[in-house]
């Protein structure tokens, strides 16, 4: 499959398409069972050609069983995951994260964030030119500098209502990859999102960029939308220009 966007803003990197399924792809990156990693950076991986898959036990942190929907839970940290994400608990203790600024407030985002355990075995991160045909991803994920990004945000909008077709959550980096777009796309007016704002993760990324991931069903709709978009109009090409 190929995306006439990411050919329109000459990404840096191929779209990834996050695929749900049963079947475990041969040669793919994957964690050892029980070995720590950072989902962001297979999902870099990805990006730059290769494939990775992930299963319950083999998904690197235990954040990122939550992230990919193989766990529905969150991780049981030493001294309570609300007081890793925030101020820690003390001397003995992991120290806190200082996302949050009270365990309170770690405690309130745990709550709010969308988790669910997805049925199938596996989450397979593939560049979109190893889609086979037929295959549908969940999810789509660019990688997108600022000028890319600001056309990714203004096509999101452009066939709908309103201005927040777009949302930038607090999130982990394996969050705004799959788990908030996964649960974006069950809702009636699916939003897209921006992510890879998680500081944990940003060493995984490069500098320059973020992530832009959306349902496979608006994907397709921002696909069908291009032509006759502001992609074809002279203020575009100011910008363009540069990339």
């Amino acid at each position: 499959m190929k995306s006439e966007i990411a050919a329109r803003l000459k990404l840096r990197y191929e779209p990834v398409a996050i695929v749900l399924t049963e079947e475990k792809p041969a040669g793919a990156l994957e964690f050892a069972e029980g070995k720590w990693g950072c989902v962001a950076a297979l999902l870099t991986a990805a990006a730059k050609g290769r494939q990775a898959v992930f299963g319950r036990g083999r998904h690197g942190c235990q954040g990122g069983g939550v992230g990919l929907g193989l766990c529905a839970g969150f991780p049981d940290m030493p001294g309570g995951f609300d007081y890793f994400l925030s101020t820690g608990r003390g001397e003995g203790f992991p120290p806190g994260e200082g996302y949050k600024k009270t365990p309170e407030l770690a405690a309130s985002f745990r709550e709010w964030l969308p988790t669910a355990e997805i049925p199938s075995e596996y989450v397979v991160f593939k560049p979109m030119s190893a889609l086979a045909e037929g295959e549908e991803p969940a999810v789509v994920v660019f990688y997108a500098n600022a000028d890319q990004l600001s056309a990714l945000v203004v096509l999101a909008n452009y066939g709908r209502p309103g201005g927040d077709n777009v949302v930038a959550p607090f999130s982990a980096g394996c969050h705004s990859a799959f788990l908030i777009p996964w649960h974006e796309g069950k809702q009636p007016r699916p939003r897209a999102v921006v992510g890879m704002t998680d500081i944990s993760a940003r060493p995984f990324i490069d500098a320059d960029l973020v992530s832009f991931a959306v349902p496979m069903a608006m994907f397709r709709e921002m696909e069908d939308n291009v032509p006759g978009s502001f992609l074809d109009r002279h203020d575009w090409q100011k910008v363009a220009v540069r990339l």
